[in-house]
């Protein structure tokens, strides 16, 4: 049974064009000026134009500011906000009002008991996603390749559609999905030649094993 996929941190018309040919259900947008995959809204606004109505476009920000989500809800009109930061569920909710947009909150996850915070979101986010957590080092929250044990989300329950994110690429997305029982899974740096660098072929590589997962 395939799974559905999310590319995230798309920046090229190349690599848009590989998700949507590929059949990804995602496709993310970083609006955070310490990723190497930052993109200005009206870059983002163009190249989101061939995605509508093939895939949902993301917006992912972390701990945006009112000012902030305005600008990308007039200027990309996003299907989901991806929270990245440490917003607090009441943040979740003022954000999902504030621009119309569906939320995915990012839950980052090292040991079994980070699950539980699930369970806080779970009541005003459309969707979850677990992904590795960062380096104490890191200078930002995600995109950094960092996995966990996928095995501590086997047999798990939640409210809502979950994705499971951190260190996937084409070669271990079937052993991630095995462990984890993964329906929804996100990738960006597992998809790319260098920082911030999207690959087309990987991307194709990464949806065809996403189908055969």
């Amino acid at each position: 049974m395939s799974v559905s996929a999310k590319i995230c941190g798309v920046t090229t018309p190349e690599a848009v064009r590989a998700a949507l040919d590929g059949k990804a259900a995602y496709l993310g947008f970083m609006f955070f000026a310490a990723s190497p995959r930052n993109i200005a809204i009206q870059a983002a606004a163009r190249l989101a134009e061939p995605v509508r109505g093939r895939a949902k476009v993301v917006a992912v920000v972390v701990d945006p500011s009112d000012a902030e989500l305005d600008r990308i809800a007039e200027g990309l009109r996003p299907d989901f906000l991806q929270l990245h930061g440490k917003e607090t569920p009441a943040r979740v909710r003022e954000a999902a009002a504030r621009t119309g947009a569906g939320v995915i909150k990012v839950v980052p996850v090292s040991e079994a008991t980070d699950l539980d915070r699930a369970s806080d979101y779970e009541s005003v986010a459309d969707h979850l996603m677990f992904e590795g957590r960062p380096p104490r080092d890191a200078t930002r929250p995600g995109g950094t390749g960092s996995s966990f044990d996928w095995s501590l989300l086997a047999g798990r329950r939640f409210q809502r559609p979950w994705f499971l994110a951190g260190g996937l690429d084409s070669w271990n997305l079937a052993e991630a999905v095995q462990q984890s029982g993964a329906r929804i899974v996100d990738v960006s740096s597992g998809v790319e030649r260098g920082p911030g660098l999207k690959d087309p072929a990987l991307i194709t590589a990464f949806l065809d094993a996403a189908r055969k997962a």
